[in-house]
């Protein structure tokens, strides 16, 4: 699933729910703290059931692990976007430095 965020300076973005979930702008009961650094995995096949424009300045998203608290500025969302690979790259890195999965836990 992806988010398509456009902007008037002619930028454009498309930002998994993953990526989105993984960088949410909130504090979150699901992240495991290892070290001092905060780490969120298993996300890889999150999906998001609804957004709702929060004023004029974001969007707050809910995803179907329940997550809902995070608020997505515009300008947040451009950050993401600006930044998609870099800050994937350190997701990627983080998980494997801590012998974590993108994918969620087999039950």
């Amino acid at each position: 699933m992806l988010v398509d965020v456009e902007f008037a300076d002619g930028n454009a973005f498309s930002l998994s729910a993953e990526f989105l979930r993984v960088y949410s702008p909130a504090a979150d009961s699901k992240i495991r703290s290892i070290g001092g650094e905060k780490v969120i995995f298993g996300r890889r096949h999150v999906g998001i059931m609804s957004a709702e424009a929060v004023g004029n300045y974001g969007v707050r998203l809910l995803f179907d692990d329940l997550h809902k608290t995070g608020i997505y500025t515009w300008g947040y969302f451009y950050h993401l976007g600006s930044n998609k690979f870099t800050l994937m790259r350190k997701y990627i890195d983080t998980l494997k430095k801590h012998g974590l999965s993108r994918d969620p836990k087999r039950k």
